[in-house]
């Protein structure tokens, strides 16, 4: 078995006798760090400038530097992966994430930083089989379909500034090259509710593609348990050449409304328009609409569930919706139940040429898998996990895809 892109854990097994906090067990240090654009716990924030509820556990390794205080999260997946059907595809790769956040207090202010990078591009530019997948492209002239793009290596680099007004008013700036607009919930491999999931929604490019921006200013204003934030960038989704930093105009405008009632809930509405999203397709614009609640249910040791929407209308082309309801349980310290249903309507499963191409098609997706944490590395957890797809479709697709296809994945997780 050829594994591409292996992962190399030891980057992250190399900061474990620093003082770590678990999803479980979030540590003192972690609850007592204020977040990055206001006054509030850095609990609350997803990627970019996202909100999550108050009471989600944090990971990672906390630490006061000089007049720095500082996080560290990773996170490395060696996933063997299976999709059935005719058009489905075996391959084993590994996917990975390393996360850095600083906060310096100011006067009545504070600095942040956020930086985050990935080995992703080392499992080459078409990814990884991902059944009824759709976007990007691995060569700059064919879409990728039935696979899911890699990240790129360089996946945030950001800075922020924050004013404190009153005890809980704020007003902040944010700005990436790459970095995440206003736009959609937090990233799938940022909610709690999908973090443990290996693989990407099909939901992607229609809730958080916009999670890799290259060129981002956002500037939000947050009164209490509510925020307002817009942002200009670039809505160009990246390219296939995954090392490199792409340099283009603030094209494209977003704006969030979000709203966390209480500790256990967070609410987000949004609104973008994208000027020239694919790179295969440059003279179409997107009008994208997303909403989104999650919520952390007081049961067993967490359990978050995320309920998403989002629509895309092109400036060519028939609008489509996708649907998303994922959630996960923590039952004990080495115990995680996780799944993810979704609908979405394809209209790019056919190349041209074929009978089919263009064509809209609703595909419903459920998926269901468990982790078990069977060692603990100093800071590292160390899990061994698997997870079950199966599909709905209309029957035209099963000359292509096979009457009842099936997908599993089987991987080892490493996180930090």
């Amino acid at each position: 078995m050829r594994v591409r892109g292996a992962t190399v854990v030891c980057a992250l097994a190399a900061l474990a006798p620093a003082a770590a906090a678990h999803p479980s067990e979030p540590d003192a240090g972690a609850l007592a760090m204020m977040g990055l654009e206001g006054p509030y716990s850095m609990s609350r924030e997803g990627s970019g400038t996202s909100w999550q509820p108050d009471s989600t556990p944090i990971s990672g390794l906390h630490a006061m530097r000089g007049a720095w205080m500082t996080m560290v999260h990773g996170q490395a997946d060696l996933v063997y992966d299976h999709q059935g059907g005719p058009r489905g595809a075996t391959q084993s790769v590994s996917s990975s994430m390393l996360m850095l956040m600083a906060r310096r207090e100011l006067e009545h202010a504070a600095l942040g930083v956020h930086v985050m990078a990935s080995t992703d591009p080392l499992m080459g530019a078409s990814g990884y089989p991902l059944l009824f997948q759709t976007g990007e492209t691995a060569n700059g002239r064919d879409p990728l379909i039935d696979r899911q793009h890699p990240h790129d290596l360089l996946m945030e680099a950001a800075a922020t500034y924050s004013l404190n007004l009153r005890p809980q008013t704020s007003l902040f700036v944010y700005a990436g090259l790459p970095g995440e607009p206003a736009l959609g919930p937090s990233a799938f491999m940022h909610r709690l509710s999908g973090m443990n999931e290996p693989e990407a929604p099909l939901s992607h490019h229609w809730l958080d593609s916009t999670h890799i921006c290259f060129g981002v200013v956002t500037g939000g204003y947050t009164w209490r348990q509510l925020r307002l934030e817009v942002s200009g960038f670039n809505g160009r989704e990246p390219d296939q050449h995954r090392y490199d930093i792409e340099l283009r105009s603030l094209d494209s405008y977003a704006a969030r409304l979000s709203y966390n009632p209480t500790r256990d809930w967070s609410l987000q509405g949004s609104f973008g328009r994208l000027a020239s999203p694919e790179q295969l397709q440059p003279g179409v614009a997107v009008r994208r609409s997303t909403a989104s609640a999650s919520y952390n249910a007081p049961l067993a040791l967490w359990w978050q569930t995320t309920l998403a929407w989002g629509r895309n209308v092109p400036s060519s082309g028939p609008s489509s919706n996708a649907w998303l309801l994922e959630s996960a349980l923590k039952l004990r310290h080495a115990h995680t139940l996780f799944g993810r249903l979704e609908r979405v309507t394809k209209d790019e499963l056919f190349l041209p040429g074929a009978a089919l191409y263009g064509r809209s098609f609703t595909i419903n997706k459920l998926s269901l898998g468990y982790i078990f944490d069977f060692a603990r590395l100093g800071a590292l957890d160390l899990g061994l996990g698997g997870l079950v797809s199966t599909y709905s479709y209309p029957a035209i697709l099963s000359a292509a895809y096979g009457t009842r296809p099936t997908s599993f994945m089987v991987f080892v997780r490493a996180r930090l």
